[in-house]
C-alpha cells in the first residue's frame, strides 16, 4: 500500500514537471515571438523613417532642380533653347521640329533613360534631379515650363513649374528717374530743355541740386497697381491701390509744401533695388533676320522710316511705310535685304501707299530709321524713291526732308502740310518753339504712328526713335489680345493743336491697352499744358520709361491720369517684350504631378 501511494506521488510529480515544461516552454514561444514582433516593427519603423526622408528629400532635390535651372537662364537668357528633343514633355507631339536642342556643353539634367546621367545636388550623398524644357510658348509670352524631376534613394517626385523673366511689367508704373526728359523737345509749347540738369538720382550725393524739373503726382492721379521708382518720387495727395516701392535706401518719398498726405493702400514707399534699363530697343531688330532660324525662327516685319499702323478688326491691320525696301534683313549689322516675307509684311509696292495685312501673331513689328547705306538706305544722291500720293520726300532733297516753319504753321518744302503718312495734320500747331520744329516730324525718322482695336493675338511694335499713339489702342479680346509698345526714345500720345488757335483738334479722353515702355526717354502727352482740360487718360496695362513724362498741369490743361494694371503682365509678357539688363526669372506658377522618373531614369 505504501509503495503504490509512493508510486502514485512520484507518478505527479512527474505529470506536474511535465505541464510545467509545457508551460515554460509556452511561455517562451510567447515570449520569443513578442521580440520578433517587436524587432519587425523596429525594423519596418526604421525603413519607413528612411522612405519618408527619401520621399521629402526628393522633392527637395526637384526645387533644387528648379534653382539650378533658373541660375542658368539668369546667367545666359538664351539658355531658354535649350533641352532634350528627345523628352516627351518638351517635344510630346514627338515632332521633327522639337523646339528645344542638346546645348554644346553636356547637362546631365538633360538625359533621359536608365544609361542616362542625374545632374547631383551640391553637398548632398544621394540627392539627384533632371529637367524637362518646353519653351513653346516663350516667344509668345516669355514663359518657359520646365518639369523637374528630384530622385533620392528609390523616391522620386515631380514638380512642373512655370517660369518669366521678372520686369518692368511686373509694374503698372516704372521710372527711371523722377525728373522730365532734359534731351526730349516737343511735350509742351516753349518747353526748352535746362541746360543745368543732371541726370542723377534724387537720393544720391548731389541729387537734391540737379537743376531739373522733378514731376509729382497730382491729387487726382490713381495708380491702380504695382509701381516702382529708382528715384524719390515727389507725391502730392495721390491715391495709390498696389504696392509702391523706390529705389532710394531709406525708402519713403518727398510731399511738397502744402499738399495733403497721399494715400497707399498697401503701405508707403518702402525699398527695393533698383532696375537697371537696357541702353536700346535695337535686340528687338534682330527678331526680324531670316539666316538665324535656331534664334528667330518666326522672323517678324521691318519697316524703315515713318510709319503708320492702324488695327483693324478680324486680326488686321493696314501698314503704310514709303521707305521700306525690304522687309527683313540678314546678318548680325543687317547688311543683307530680304523681302521672303512679303506675304506677312507686305512688298515694298504695297507699303508705300499703304496695305492691309495680317498682323503677326505672337512677333515683332520694328520701325527702324532711313540709313545712310544698306539696303534700306537712301543717300543724299538717291533719286530711285518712286513717288507717293500727297507727295515723296526725295533724299535727293535734302531740304525738304524737312519741316519749315511759316509762322505758326509747319509745312515741308514741297508744299505739303503732312509727312508721307499723314502727320502732322493740316493746320497743326507745331509740337515745340523754334527750329525744334525742324525735326518733330522727320520725313527719315523711324517714327511709327499707330491706332485701332488690336485683335487676333498678341504682337510687340517697336520703334528706333518715337511711337505715337494717335488716337484709343484697345483690344477686342481682353483675355487673348496683347500689345506691346516699345520706343528707344519717347511714346508719345497724340495730342495735336490748330496752330491759329491752339485749340485741340482730337476729341477728350484717351484710351490705351498696352506694355509701355520708353527704353532712353519718356512717355508723355504732347502740348500737355494747352488746348484746356483733355478729360482722362485712360491706361490699361503698365508704363516703363526711363524718365517721368508729364500728361497734364494746373489750369488744367491735359489729362488726369487713370492708370490700371494688367495682372495678366504677372504670368506673360507680350512677343519678345524687352527686360531689364540684369535678368531673373521668378516662378509664378507650379504644381505637383505624378513623377516622371523611376528612381532608374526610366519613365514611369
Amino acid at each position: 500500500m505504501i509503495r503504490l501511494l509512493r508510486f502514485r506521488l512520484r507518478l505527479l510529480r512527474r505529470e506536474q514537471a511535465g505541464i510545467a515544461m509545457v508551460t515554460v516552454i509556452g511561455v517562451t514561444s510567447v515570449l520569443v515571438l513578442l521580440v520578433v514582433a517587436a524587432t519587425a516593427t523596429v525594423l519596418g519603423s526604421q525603413r519607413k523613417s528612411v522612405d519618408d526622408a527619401d520621399w521629402n528629400a526628393a522633392l527637395a532635390a526637384a526645387y533644387a532642380a528648379i534653382d539650378e535651372y533658373q541660375n542658368r537662364i539668369s546667367d545666359e537668357p538664351s539658355y531658354v533653347k535649350y533641352g532634350n528633343p528627345g523628352s516627351e514633355f518638351s517635344n510630346p507631339t514627338g515632332s521633327a521640329t522639337a523646339t528645344v536642342q542638346l546645348p554644346a556643353t553636356h547637362n546631365p539634367a538633360f538625359d533621359l533613360g536608365e544609361s542616362g546621367a542625374w545632374a547631383t545636388v551640391p553637398g548632398s550623398d544621394d540627392a539627384r534631379f533632371r529637367y524637362e524644357v518646353d519653351n513653346a510658348e516663350y516667344a509668345a509670352t516669355g514663359t518657359v515650363k520646365l518639369r523637374a524631376t528630384g530622385a533620392v534613394g528609390k523616391q522620386t517626385r515631380t514638380i512642373v513649374a512655370n517660369l518669366r523673366q521678372t520686369g518692368f511689367i511686373d509694374f503698372l508704373y516704372f521710372t527711371d528717374y523722377e525728373m522730365s526728359d532734359p534731351d526730349v523737345r516737343g511735350m509742351s509749347v516753349n518747353s526748352p530743355a535746362s541746360p543745368s540738369c543732371t541726370v542723377i538720382h534724387k537720393w544720391k550725393p548731389g541729387g537734391s541740386t540737379r537743376g531739373c524739373t522733378t514731376i509729382q503726382f497730382g491729387n487726382s492721379d490713381e495708380i491702380k497697381g504695382p509701381l516702382h521708382s529708382n528715384d524719390t518720387m515727389l507725391i502730392c495727395a495721390a491715391r495709390f491701390e498696389g504696392v509702391v516701392t523706390t529705389g532710394n535706401p531709406s525708402g519713403g518719398f518727398d510731399r511738397p509744401s502744402g499738399c495733403s498726405l497721399p494715400t497707399f493702400t498697401e503701405g508707403a514707399p518702402v525699398y527695393s533695388p533698383s532696375i537697371p534699363m537696357p541702353p536700346t530697343n535695337s535686340e528687338l531688330k534682330q527678331e526680324t533676320r531670316t539666316d538665324v532660324p535656331d534664334d528667330v525662327p518666326r522672323p517678324g516685319c521691318l519697316y524703315t522710316g515713318p510709319t503708320s499702323i492702324e488695327f483693324l478688326n478680324g486680326g488686321k491691320m493696314h501698314v503704310k511705310s514709303p521707305w521700306t525696301k525690304y522687309t527683313n534683313i540678314r546678318g548680325a549689322t543687317g547688311a543683307t535685304g530680304d523681302n521672303s516675307q512679303s506675304a506677312q509684311c507686305g512688298t515694298p509696292a504695297q507699303l508705300r501707299n499703304g496695305v492691309t495685312l495680317d498682323v503677326p501673331e505672337n512677333n515683332v513689328i520694328y520701325v527702324q530709321n532711313t540709313p545712310l547705306s544698306g539696303p534700306n538706305g537712301a543717300s543724299s544722291t538717291d533719286t530711285t524713291a518712286p513717288a507717293v500720293a500727297g507727295g515723296w520726300f526725295t533724299p535727293s532733297q535734302p531740304a525738304a526732308c524737312k519741316h519749315a516753319t511759316s509762322g505758326n504753321r509747319l509745312t515741308n518744302n514741297l508744299g505739303h502740310s503732312q509727312n508721307v503718312v499723314g502727320y502732322p495734320r493740316t493746320n497743326e500747331l507745331p509740337p515745340v518753339s523754334g527750329t525744334d520744329a525742324d525735326t518733330s516730324y522727320g520725313c527719315r525718322n523711324g517714327d511709327v504712328f499707330i491706332s485701332g482695336q488690336l485683335s487676333g493675338g498678341g504682337v510687340t511694335v517697336a520703334a528706333e526713335n518715337y511711337i505715337y499713339i494717335t488716337g484709343d489702342l484697345t483690344y477686342q479680346n481682353d483675355e487673348r489680345d496683347m500689345l506691346g509698345l516699345v520706343g528707344n526714345n519717347a511714346v508719345w500720345v497724340y495730342n495735336p493743336m490748330r496752330y491759329s488757335s491752339g485749340t485741340p483738334l482730337l476729341g477728350s479722353h484717351r484710351r490705351i491697352d498696352a506694355a509701355i515702355l520708353s527704353v532712353s526717354h519718356t512717355f508723355a502727352v504732347q502740348n500737355y499744358n494747352v488746348g484746356g482740360d483733355r478729360g482722362v487718360l485712360t491706361v490699361r496695362g503698365a508704363i516703363a520709361q526711363k524718365f517721368r513724362g508729364p500728361v497734364g498741369n494746373t489750369g488744367p490743361n491735359g489729362y488726369d491720369k487713370d492708370y490700371r494694371y494688367d495682372g495678366r503682365f504677372r504670368y506673360m509678357a507680350p512677343p519678345k517684350f524687352l527686360s531689364p539688363v540684369t535678368t531673373t526669372y521668378g516662378v509664378n506658377v507650379w504644381i505637383e504631378v505624378q513623377p516622371a522618373f523611376n528612381p532608374d531614369g526610366t519613365y514611369r
